[in-house]
């Protein structure tokens, strides 16, 4: 006869998030005894994360957070949809975020290596990677400063979390426009703040791709510097925010758009799930 009722494996899924089947066995396990099954449940959930060591992530979700000039975002994968969309999931990337706000993280290897009352913050994902089944892993964090700060969470799907996720630092009170910039990130992609920011050797390299590709199309001689600067100023225009064609206003740059609303762009961050 079972020393346990229905309410028991309820009130035991609950606090720990195990399927029912491995509940039952905890339980029958342990004879019944809740604090014993949690530790049963905890070892084996522990176990399976081993072995879900090789295992992909490429699901998951971003999370940010705002607070006196200060934004922080996460990128917390799940290796199914099916888990990036459930509720203990979600609360586990909400622990995540809190703790790398209050550890002033700027990166995930900085916030694995914090601790929470002697235990790492890596155990603590590890440990409920162990109540989902899944491998979960904390891909990046990252942090900005600024006057202010806008903060853009977008879902590609309706259904599951954010799966992209945008913090802008701006000077200025035109929080309508920033907001659109930060929609406009979401969307394009950018690479780089501004010109100033792409390395120069990656500047070189647009160069002689750029030379390389002109006198293959048989340019003239003479033509060539002024093809390779137009060339060279595409790729700015293409991956550097501030050089980018407005979302909205094609025709503008996002530095005009946001010189014309007073605002003052210094700084952004986006991350999207997997890429």
């Amino acid at each position: 006869m079972a020393n346990y009722t229905a309410a028991d494996i309820k009130e035991l899924r609950e606090k720990t998030g195990a399927g029912m089947m491995d509940v039952k066995k905890a339980l029958e396990e342990a004879q019944g005894d809740q604090a014993k099954a949690v530790e049963i449940l905890r070892v084996k959930g522990l176990k399976g994360a081993t072995k879900r060591e090789g295992r992909s992530t490429s699901d998951g979700l971003v999370a940010t957070h705002v607070a006196d000039g200060v934004g922080t975002m996460i990128e917390l994968n799940s290796e199914t949809d099916f888990v990036a969309k459930s509720d203990k999931f979600i609360e586990l990337a909400d622990q995540v975020l809190d703790l790398a706000v209050q550890n002033s993280a700027a990166s995930a290897e900085d916030l694995l290596a914090a601790e929470v009352d002697g235990k790492p913050v890596s155990q603590i994902i590890t440990e409920g990677g162990a109540a989902l089944g899944e491998k979960v892993d904390l891909r990046r964090v990252g942090r900005i400063e600024g006057a202010n700060i806008e903060s853009y969470l977008h879902r590609t799907n309706k259904d599951l979390p954010p799966q992209v996720g945008v913090l802008l630092a701006f000077e200025g009170d035109d929080t309508e426009v920033a907001h659109d910039v930060a929609v406009h990130i979401a969307a394009l992609t950018p690479k780089y703040f501004s010109r100033d920011d792409v390395p120069a050797d990656i500047v070189e390299k647009e160069r002689e791709i750029a030379l390389e590709t002109a006198k293959n199309e048989g340019k003239p001689e003479q033509a060539l510097p002024k093809i390779v600067e137009g060339r060279v100023n595409g790729f700015f225009k293409e991956n550097c925010l501030l050089d980018q064609g407005f979302a909205k206003e094609p025709k503008k740059s996002v530095a005009s758009v946001l010189e014309e609303a007073g605002v003052k762009a210094t700084g952004f961050l986006r991350f999207r799930v997997g890429s």
